[in-house]
């Protein structure tokens, strides 16, 4: 393990079709002190009933956990390891593209920690991706700066989906991420559920099937 660079050294975890037969793409970051694998019942669920080739891929954090404070932190704080998880999940998209799947195909999601980071991501990103999925999760920061993120979504859909009151993650700054989402272009579907708790709940992973569906509908 680099200090530097945390996570760098593990590969995430692989399921669904092989690189080269897929035409389309999942990758799903567990939540803090989870295992990748804890997210691929999540990933068979999503992609149920369907016969489009989709390569998954979970990326793992060192120790289980992707930065160690909370995402509301100053961002420092959660130095080196949140720029680490920011580039094992780049790097893991950038994999994918490399081999021949378009970004606008690749379903980036995750939960908690993990939903934080997929938001993280994709709002930095140059490139839209198909949808992006965030269960009980939240931009990063102490603060958001609009001016931060330079991702173009135009018409990227994005579902936001936490309980009210979550204990981990602020109702406010799901409501706050999903704003900066519509003006980044992205097509925002924001949920706020009554007492659900930190959990994945059976219809947000209805709204989230919803729109992998319009992904992989797509022509490819």
């Amino acid at each position: 393990m680099h200090h530097d660079d945390p996570h760098g050294a593990l590969a995430p975890l692989e399921a669904g079709a092989a690189l080269g037969e897929a035409t389309a793409a999942m990758v799903l970051i567990h939540g803090r002190g989870a295992a990748p694998d804890d997210l691929a019942p999540l990933a068979d669920m999503l992609l149920a009933g369907h016969d489009v080739p989709v390569a998954v891929r979970l990326p793992q954090a060192e120790g289980r956990v992707w930065y160690p404070q909370r995402f509301i932190v100053p961002p420092a704080l959660n130095q080196p390891w949140l720029d680490s998880a920011r580039q094992r999940v780049a790097s893991v998209l950038d994999e994918l593209v490399e081999a021949g799947i378009p970004e606008e195909r690749i379903v980036l999601g995750g939960f908690s920690q993990g939903a934080c980071l997929a938001l993280d991501v994709a709002a930095r990103r140059t490139g839209r991706l198909g949808a992006v999925l965030a269960f009980a999760g939240g931009l990063i920061g102490d603060v958001l700066d609009p001016s931060e993120y330079s991702a173009d979504l135009s018409g990227m859909p994005a579902f936001l989906g936490s309980s009210d009151p979550d204990p981990h993650i602020p109702t406010g700054r799901v409501e706050e991420s999903a704003a900066i989402f519509e003006t980044l272009g992205a097509q925002v579907d924001v949920r706020l559920y009554p007492g659900l708790g930190h959990t994945i709940g059976r219809d947000q992973i209805e709204v989230a099937r919803h729109l992998v569906n319009g992904v992989l509908e797509a022509s490819s």
